[in-house]
């Protein structure tokens, strides 16, 4: 098998993951966004050291942060995804995923765009319509709900933006990641000591939502670490269009599982792009 099937399969594997992941989401809507996506950092961080101590490459993740240079590329990939996990946790909670799932939809248009303006790959004539498609899509239901759809294009970018930084990135996807998430740690803990502090935290009180917080870690690095594989290993226009498997599950969450209403010109725009 080449090194660009390995990625399609990866880029596939998980968009399947981050499809489903609504479902998960639902589940702790009682949990604060804040406390949920502080979890998911910190359980991450602790999922990805075991791995990489179990690897025997916890060498690899202290090279990866001792230039100046690469913890400010790795600390801007953390900002991005961090802020898009937060959107994320958000519209769940606020029965906006159908808005969510808009933005996983826009997020390849934008990458093949990105991989053409910073990589200088070509575009297919195909390529430019759906472009063109997206585009249209997003000013008419703009125009017919009056309401600049924010949520789905914050999605989108910081998504885009943090493939596009993975390009940049010279060490592997796990070692890449797992310093990432651990330049957030700071925040998370912050975070999470003056949620229990007034005694508000979920953690520790049930223990199904214990579990529930503790799975965060995997459900959150899996899909990452087959995303940052792919990412090196296959065109960012590959990697945007390869990725419609996560939005169209996302979509079927939200409308058949969630029961959230859609209307004829979203559905169409939805259709467009």
């Amino acid at each position: 098998m080449s090194e660009a099937q390995k990625g399609i399969l990866a880029v596939l594997a998980s968009g399947l993951i981050w499809g489903f992941s609504p479902i998960y989401y639902k589940l702790l809507t009682h949990v604060p966004p804040i406390e949920l996506l502080a979890h998911r950092v910190l359980w991450s961080v602790i999922f990805f050291v075991f791995l990489l101590g179990f690897q025997r490459r916890l060498g690899a993740l202290r090279t990866a942060i001792t230039t100046r240079r690469s913890v400010a590329i790795l600390f801007l990939g953390a900002c991005l995804i961090g802020v898009n996990w937060y959107i994320f946790i958000w519209s769940i909670q606020v029965e906006k995923a159908t808005e969510a799932s808009l933005g996983y939809f826009i997020f390849p248009l934008v990458v093949v765009t990105m991989g053409w303006i910073g990589f200088g790959e070509r575009l297919s004539w195909l390529q430019n319509i759906a472009i063109a498609l997206t585009a249209a899509a997003v000013i008419l239901m703009t125009v017919s709900k009056g309401l600049f759809p924010w949520i789905a294009l914050v999605i989108a970018f910081s998504f885009s933006l943090y493939g596009y930084v993975k390009k940049t990135i010279l060490t592997g996807p796990v070692v890449s990641v797992t310093a990432e998430v651990l330049l957030l740690v700071p925040l998370a803990v912050t975070v999470l000591y003056f949620v229990h502090r007034g005694g508000a935290g979920s953690f520790g009180k049930a223990g199904f939502d214990t579990l529930l917080l503790m799975v965060s870690g995997p459900l959150t690095a899996t899909p990452l670490i087959f995303f940052s594989y792919a990412a090196k290993r296959i065109s960012m226009a590959t990697l945007g269009l390869a990725n419609y498997l996560n939005p169209t599950i996302q979509f079927f969450c939200a409308i058949v599982i969630f029961n959230e209403p859609i209307n004829s010109v979203q559905f169409f725009s939805f259709a467009m792009i």
